[in-house]
């Protein structure tokens, strides 16, 4: 599943893809995998992220347009 919220919550954070890897503990091609929606993002990831950027996670996989 292709969730384009988190390359642009990443983008609009002025954030690398590396920088994310990095905060997520893993290889940065496993992450780009998650922004291009080549892999399943676990639900672990998706909840670190959404406290990342301050977001719900329903925001953050497109369920809610409201932060």
């Amino acid at each position: 599943m292709y969730f384009k919220r988190l390359e642009d919550l990443r983008v609009d954070h002025d954030k690398t893809q590396i920088e994310i890897a990095e905060y997520l503990n893993m290889n940065r091609n496993v992450y780009w995998r998650y922004e291009k929606g080549e892999r399943e993002i676990p639900v672990w990831a998706v909840v670190k992220l959404a406290q990342y950027y301050g977001v719900s996670t329903d925001y953050l996989l497109g369920l809610k347009d409201e932060p």
